[in-house]
């Protein structure tokens, strides 16, 4: 299919041949007609990618900030490497869109196949023939709307939700400061509410059109701003004023204030500068809000991605529902987006379409791509698999940042090895990787990797929900497979991928690093000969991250205990050579700060072989502190790791330092002996009882933090 899309190194735009995306529960396929540019936002994040490393910089410190804290967590090399990963992607394009449901997932049953549809959503409701939207942000079409109207619906939701936060009244005139694609929408928008309207805007075509969107008055600079208001107003000032400008100047803020009466709303929708007159607002007592693009629910992951929708006794107007009522507007002739569209295109030559938005030597306003009709079939792009004897084949299921940050880089360089296959949820994620790494192909159907004879080896690096799932369809079908942790987030999963990983050709290894780590395998060959158990204190700095990551949901991530506590319970486990057998934990209560996320835990284990553990898992801490420190005393010596880039070993009162003060977590090293025992030179790295008895303890460690009682691991539950 095709699908416009940049380069975000380069810049560089064009229409891609791409695989269709996968469908995925709580969300449907639709078969694009009609898609909208949104010349204002999307010229934004174009003209962006195609300015320098500075320029880019510039455009994005939020992200340079990311930078720095990651190369001081985790060094050059690996900053480098995401750095890459990141800047190699090609980007998805575009936010509006209409067509109609060629397929719909499990848990939803408002749709059904063949209805038209309008879609909204930045990666989702991208310039491409074949898209998936959730849900929430997809709604069906009344009778009379086009599908070209339908496809202005997300940047017409705009505009509805500036108008909601302006509170407009029947008969109070309201000023539109900026009358692009979003302006002109809300002019017919307060129109239709029975408003007196003043357009204002420094392009004098732009007023025109706004005049024929049935603006009471407009006016092209702020002398005539302030006259054309007075006549409107009789003097008394406009009521509202809406700013859908976009400028990194204030001065739309300024005339807002100077156009306004007593008491005033001032509603912020576009991207301009913030600099309020303090004086101007103050001595008029003027209320200053913003707008947050469609309506409520933007933003949130749980009504965007889940599909979990607000009561509408709470919340009267969600994102969707801001987006039915623009598409009724149109059914009802109160809306005329024709009046609008300047400029049709088909998709094939966007790249054409965004040449007149960013050289402007036309003018233009709404700016339409059309697409081959439903009864044309999808062009996929072609396959050129060489498969070479000999070597085994390496395919990835999941194309996310770990992966491509850490994973990938290392499987590229192993020696004897192709990579054959990557699936992705969307065909641009699959053909970034597949392109950045060398794959051979690229899909997103993860069945076709797992039917792929020459893949004898699946990398998992998906989410955590679908980890047990994927390793257990791959082993049964006689792969080596590697998953990323968590093995599973419930013990049905767990045993699931346990029973077909004792039925198997293929072999089970998990990405638990840190044992793998230079620091740690020196300190296991230290107490190779101990006489007694260990004692060993792991406090780990992890770290707040936001309230609404996935990591935290329980159904898809799993929790923090689960999805990452786990790499030090594995951990204890190479150092004592022990298996878990005993787990109290208890969390730290939830803090009372807004935001703050009940995931600092403290978890006890006592070990088969007599020795004791504690992990303390933390989001408290400050994050300029290390994120791990590990502390090991047995027979009369002390072995320290601090952060996986040094250590000591103490014994007799002498000290010895230990690393190489390089960052090493192992990833390399795991990634080498898995593969090598792949080949038959080696056992698998890691124990099938080892890597169960790690996830039971994980679950344990959940169930003593909520019981407040402690749990016995029974690998019998798994082993059946």
């Amino acid at each position: 299919m095709k699908q416009v899309v940049q380069n975000y190194r380069t810049g560089q735009l064009k229409v891609e041949e791409l695989e269709p995306p996968a469908l995925r529960p709580g969300g449907v396929l639709v078969r694009t007609a009609y898609s909208l540019i949104s010349a204002g936002t999307e010229r934004t994040i174009v003209e962006t990618a195609q300015s320098s490393l500075v320029g880019k910089a510039r455009g994005r410190p939020d992200l340079v900030r990311q930078v720095f804290e990651n190369f001081k967590r985790e060094g050059l090399t690996s900053t480098y490497e995401k750095v890459k990963a990141k800047l190699s992607q090609s980007k998805a394009l575009g936010y509006s869109a209409s067509g109609v449901v060629t397929a719909v997932g499990r848990e939803v049953e408002e749709f059904r196949v063949g209805d038209p549809v309008a879609c909204a959503g930045g990666g989702y409701a991208s310039h491409a023939e074949v898209i998936f939207v959730p849900r929430n942000l997809c709604c069906k079409l009344p009778d009379g709307v086009s599908e070209e109207s339908a496809c202005y619906t997300t940047v017409g939701a705009i505009a509805l939700q500036g108008i909601r936060q302006a509170d407009p009244r029947l008969g109070e005139a309201v000023a539109v400061i900026g009358l692009g694609l979003v302006g002109q929408l809300t002019v017919q928008l307060l129109k239709a509410a029975g408003c007196q309207v003043l357009g204002v805007d420094i392009d004098d075509a732009a007023c025109e059109l706004a005049r024929k969107s049935g603006a009471d008055s407009v006016a092209s600079d702020s002398a005539s701003a302030r006259s054309a208001c007075e006549a409107l107003t009789a003097g008394r000032g406009a009521d509202c004023i809406v700013i859908t400008a976009a400028t990194k100047s204030s001065e739309p803020v300024e005339l807002a204030a100077e156009l306004a009466r007593d008491r005033a709303r001032v509603v912020v929708v576009g991207l301009v500068g913030m600099d309020v007159p303090r004086h101007s607002f103050f001595a008029k007592e003027l209320e200053l809000r913003l707008s947050r693009s469609y309506g409520p629910g933007r933003y949130d992951p749980a009504y965007e991605e889940k599909g979990s929708d607000y009561p509408i006794g709470y919340v009267r107007w969600t994102e969707k529902r801001n987006m039915e009522a623009f598409l009724r507007l149109i059914a009802e002739r109160k809306l005329n987006t024709n009046l609008l569209t300047t400029h049709r295109f088909a998709v094939a030559q966007a790249t054409q379409a965004y040449d007149l938005i960013l050289n402007g030597r036309d003018r233009f306003c709404g700016v339409v791509l059309q697409y081959p009709g439903a009864d044309q079939p999808l062009v996929n792009p072609p396959r050129d698999i060489r498969a070479r004897a000999g070597e085994p084949g390496i395919s990835f299921i999941g194309a996310g940042n770990f992966a491509r940050g850490v994973l990938l880089p290392i499987v590229k360089r192993a020696e004897k090895v192709q990579l054959l296959g990557i699936g992705a949820a969307t065909g641009l994620s699959a053909k970034n990787t597949a392109e950045q790494f060398g794959f051979s192909y690229s899909t997103t159907d993860y069945q076709e990797i797992l039917g792929d004879e020459n893949s004898n080896i699946v990398f998992i690096a998906t989410r955590h929900d679908s980890h047990a799932e994927l390793a257990a369809e791959a082993l049964k079908r006689g792969k080596h497979v590697f998953v990323e942790k968590p093995l599973a987030i419930t013990e049905e999963g767990l045993r699931e991928v346990v029973a077909a990983a004792r039925e198997s050709d293929g072999f089970l290894m998990v990405g638990y690093n840190r044992r793998f780590a230079p620091i740690a395998q020196q300190i296991k060959t230290r107490f190779a000969n101990r006489s007694a158990p260990m004692t060993i204190i792991y406090r780990v700095n992890a770290g707040q991250l936001p309230r609404d990551h996935w990591t935290h949901d329980p159904t898809e991530g799993g929790g923090r205990i689960i999805g990452e506590a786990c790499h030090f319970i594995d951990f204890v486990q190479y150092l004592t050579g022990a298996l878990p057998a005993r787990v109290n934990a208890e969390a730290v209560p939830r803090s009372r700060e807004g935001g703050a996320v009940d995931d600092s835990t403290v978890i006890s284990i006592s070990m088969t072989d007599g020795s004791v553990v504690s992990i303390v898992y933390t989001a408290s801490g400050d994050a300029s502190v290390a994120k791990e420190r590990v502390e090991v005393f047995c027979d009369r010596s002390v072995a320290t790791i601090d952060d996986f880039r040094g250590g000591t070993l103490t014994s007799d009162r002498k000290t010895t330092k230990i690393g190489r003060s390089v960052q090493d977590k192992g990833h390399a090293a795991e990634v080498t002996a898995f593969l090598a025992a792949v080949r038959g030179d080696t056992r698998p790295p890691i124990e099938l009882e080892s890597l169960a008895a790690t996830t039971l303890a994980s679950f344990a460690a959940v169930e003593s933090a909520k019981s407040g009682v402690a749990v016995t691991i029974d690998l019998s539950s798994v082993f059946l």
